[in-house]
């Protein structure tokens, strides 16, 4: 799709100004933990522009990193809720609402105890260039003729490669703020790519933005202040589940969808979700004897790779994926079903992924398996209940 207006300068001018005035219709009423809030500073709550509370999803002693962290009040958050052991990276390109984090900083570190949040100051469609480090060699370096551009270009492809802005597999949770709406469209999917680098293997990404019911048509994606007011930007909420799929993530869930909309125009309701997604589908697939058995109350359930799982039937599964379903978010609705005699993984032969087939009970108790249990106990109380 072409562009219809400069996308990036558009979001800046509007951003700064937000950062020097509080601009209320840039966010939707999102409520947080006020314990929380005790911690920080009144300009920056009061500079925050969000759509949702992705850090409710955040564990004690993880690493944390927010996209487009913008006054930092979402870090600050993170950095409680992951505490001392924890840390939080918080990256942003907006330069004034950056200074304005890193300025209150060491003050929350103070109240709360410890230093656990850094600001960097970076492009979330690029966490691999650290524009600091380009101003520092551009201070020392003033570009001046096609000679001294072709130097700064080899500084940036060393400093991508030797010191990235964030590392790949450093990550265990990825968070963002009603930020995905503002990248333009050629640039989404840009994202998501490196929100998935960044992530360790079996890390997640926990993304709150503004989604439509409908297309977003090109006459209001021309429009300025449509775009930078988090509108114009957003994508159909089909297509913004899919371009997690598309991405490689797996497990892609809503946590919270917004009743009521935040803004209707011309009759595309925009509202606010929270999406959930996993890494960690890479690896070969290793037949271990593995199955499981889907809980319901469906009665046929597809994975993100196109598995059906059938309710009460024991599903053969390779070992990658006997681990991703024992696991969040799909542990509660799953039985795992391991094999009698664990099969070690340098034994185990390759499974057919593509197709789906259910595990005979033989093959996890062993076609020599011969056991007899006593018949005259068991499960069954003195009534003849066994439940």
């Amino acid at each position: 799709m072409v562009e219809l207006i400069n996308v990036e300068q558009t979001v800046r001018e509007r951003y700064t100004r937000g950062a020097r005035e509080p601009e209320p219709s840039l966010c939707c009423a999102v409520e947080y933990d006020p314990a929380y809030l005790q911690a920080i500073p009144r300009e920056i709550i009061e500079r925050d522009y969000g759509c949702g509370d992705p850090t409710r999803h955040v564990v004690p002693g993880e690493s944390v990193l927010d996209l487009g962290s913008g006054a930092g009040k979402l870090c600050f958050i993170a950095a409680q809720v992951a505490g001392p052991s924890g840390r939080v990276v918080g990256v942003d390109i907006n330069a004034e609402m950056l200074a304005l984090a890193r300025r209150y900083a060491p003050e929350v570190a103070a109240r709360l105890g410890y230093a656990n949040v850094e600001f960097r100051r970076g492009k979330i469609e690029d966490l691999l260039t650290n524009y600091d480090a380009v101003d520092a060699y551009l201070r020392e370096h003033p570009v001046g003729g096609a000679e001294a551009l072709a130097e700064l270009d080899s500084f940036i492809e060393r400093q991508r490669r030797e010191a990235p802005l964030v590392a790949d597999s450093s990550i265990d949770v990825v968070i963002s703020n009603c930020v995905l709406n503002l990248v333009r469209d050629s640039s989404k999917r840009r994202v998501l790519d490196e929100i998935y680098r960044v992530l360790r293997r079996g890390g997640r990404a926990v993304i709150s933005d503004i989604v439509s019911d409908e297309p977003v048509p090109g006459k209001l994606k021309a429009d300025p202040e449509l775009w930078s007011g988090c509108v114009s930007g957003a994508l159909e909420q089909g297509e913004f589940l899919k371009a997690f799929e598309e991405a490689g993530f797996y497990g892609v869930e809503i946590t919270r969808r917004d009743e009521k909309p935040w803004k209707m125009v011309e009759g595309i309701e925009f509202r606010s979700i929270t999406v959930r997604a996993y890494k960690g589908k890479e690896g070969p697939c290793l037949d271990c004897n593995q199955a499981v058995v889907y809980r319901g109350p469906w009665r046929r359930v597809e994975d993100d790779d196109g598995h059906f799982l059938i309710r009460g039937l024991p599903m053969a599964v390779c070992e990658k994926t006997f681990r991703i379903y024992t696991g969040e978010p799909y542990a509660s609705d799953i039985v795992p079903v391991a094999p009698r005699v664990e099969v070690p993984l340098a034994s185990a032969t390759a499974f057919d992924c593509s197709r789906d087939k259910i595990r005979r009970p033989r093959e996890t108790k062993g076609p020599d398996y011969y056991a007899t249990t006593a018949t005259n106990g068991g499960c069954c109380g003195p009534r003849g209940s066994c439940g």
